[in-house]
């Protein structure tokens, strides 16, 4: 069920792609594959972007509550909860990226691992209809034209460490995915000057001092920074180059996604201090208008009345 739901939908767009292309570059057709993936997700992605932030905005509430809390579990993740509920915050909302991409991303695997073992299979696996695309009645009458080389540089069958011996290309393109998953990762970490690591922390708690929970969390979290690069490194070295492809692909993409994102919230704020700042100085020149305007005195009437005057007439 999984590869007629998952595996075969991305194996055919993926053939398309490489189907319609001007030069029918395999490489080339994993690269638009990854972009579309990505413009596809871009709603769930500015979503998630747009929840961390404002997970990260309420830290500082939350370490207050911690502190009020004193130790108490219990009441801590109440008051936690009922933070999250009051401000519109699903803390698991993060995860939807990630579970989306893992099956598009054991999909994709699967699929190239297809192409690269048996190339009969751009044929033999893809849906009756791509069979009527030009390109694909060329290759069912001689297989062997099928390239799957990244603009005939760089073989993407071939792992970075095979039975030959280390491919450099394939090493290369390795690299630079997890350089850029680790820009990826810190573009949204937080930064902060007074931050310490999670070894002097553990350090302190060992003399007999407290951890602050929000520091471990925070502490941990600067620790997946390089722990996510290594895991794309360490394991793209055992895959075929059209995998590390696609990770270096995806998280260039990112980087221009969050960075718009980034920006949008930069502006945001900008406007808003812009605007309150507007505010303040409207309400402060009017009530300088208020004190600089004279007091009115009330003017009594020193003539008399027309009575008293008749009757001094009198």
């Amino acid at each position: 069920m999984f590869t007629t739901i998952i595996v075969q939908p991305i194996f055919n767009l993926l053939v398309l792609i490489y189907a319609l292309i001007p030069g029918h570059n395999f490489g080339l057709a994993i690269i638009i594959f990854t972009i579309l993936v990505r413009i596809l997700l871009w709603p769930l992605v500015k979503k998630q972007l747009h929840h961390t932030k404002a997970m990260r905005r309420l830290q500082p509430e939350i370490k207050k509550i911690r502190q009020a809390s004193k130790g108490n579990r219990q009441k801590e993740s109440a008051l936690i909860m009922e933070l999250y509920k009051e401000r519109g915050v699903n803390p698991f909302a993060s995860l939807g990226i990630v579970i989306v991409q893992i099956p598009i991303l054991l999909g994709l695997y699967l699929g190239i691992k297809k192409l690269i073992d048996e190339p009969q299979q751009i044929i033999d696996f893809s849906y009756p209809a791509l069979h009527e695309l030009g390109w694909l009645q060329t290759l069912a009458q001689n297989i062997h034209r099928f390239d799957d080389s990244l603009f005939g540089l760089v073989s993407l069958g071939q792992k970075a460490l095979g039975d030959d011996g280390i491919y450099w290309p394939a090493l290369l393109i390795v690299f630079a995915s997890a350089i850029t998953q680790y820009f990826q990762s810190r573009q949204l970490m937080p930064q902060s000057k007074d931050a310490r690591s999670l070894r002097s922390i553990l350090r302190e708690a060992g003399q007999g001092k407290s951890a602050d929970q929000q520091e471990v969390n925070a502490a941990v979290g600067r620790g997946t920074l390089y722990l996510i690069p290594a895991f794309v490194f360490v394991f793209g070295l055992n895959f075929p180059a059209a995998l590390p492809l696609y990770w270096l692909t995806s998280s260039l993409v990112a980087l221009l996604q969050q960075s718009r994102v980034l920006k949008e919230d930069v502006d945001e704020a900008e406007a808003s201090a812009a605007q309150q700042e507007a505010a303040e100085k409207s309400s402060t020149k009017r009530s300088t208008l208020v004190k600089s305007q004279p007091k009115t005195k009330k003017i009594s009437s020193t003539k008399p009345s027309s009575r008293k005057r008749k009757r001094r007439k009198r």
